[in-house]
């Protein structure tokens, strides 16, 4: 089920597993991993794009070997807040996965995570060709943990 608001998105998880974080591309989808107590995001693997059922075969695969709970896209919006075609298309793609896990799965407001993405990697000194290969899913990683920052407060409240 799809979940808007991440209260929502929260109540819906199960107990005790990790959470995917997906940074959906058009050439590829960064896939991160929390913990099982929902407090560390870590940047997984980046699959290649072909087509929506090779990708979230891939994806499903990942989701099911690590007893993932639920899902986390990114959802890029513009930087005034409003909705693009990059927006229609995260969202179609997880009514698309709705079809074929039954899991919660929620968005999260992606905005310049591929730009913290960079810098770390920038930081760390990270040569160009391996960055290019890295951004994705530590993109991924930084949506996620945003996500997770958020349902550390929720809990709290």
């Amino acid at each position: 089920m799809i979940h808007e608001d991440i209260a929502d998105f929260a109540a819906a998880l199960p107990p005790m597993q990790a959470i995917a974080g997906l940074d959906l591309g058009t050439k590829t989808i960064g896939v991160a991993l929390s913990d099982r107590l929902l407090s560390v995001a870590t940047p997984i693997e980046t699959i290649k794009r072909k087509k929506f059922t090779l990708d979230a075969e891939a994806l499903l695969k990942i989701v099911r070997a690590r007893e993932v709970g639920g899902i986390i896209l990114g959802l890029p919006r513009n930087m005034d807040g409003s909705e693009g075609p990059r927006a229609q298309s995260t969202r179609a793609f997880a009514r698309n996965l709705s079809n074929l896990w039954d899991g919660p799965i929620g968005y999260w407001d992606e905005r310049l995570s591929t730009v913290a993405a960079e810098r770390a990697l920038l930081e760390a000194d990270t040569s160009r060709k391996k960055r290019a290969e890295l951004i994705d899913h530590v993109a991924a990683s930084f949506i996620l943990q945003g996500a997770l920052d958020r349902l550390r407060h929720l809990r709290a409240d």
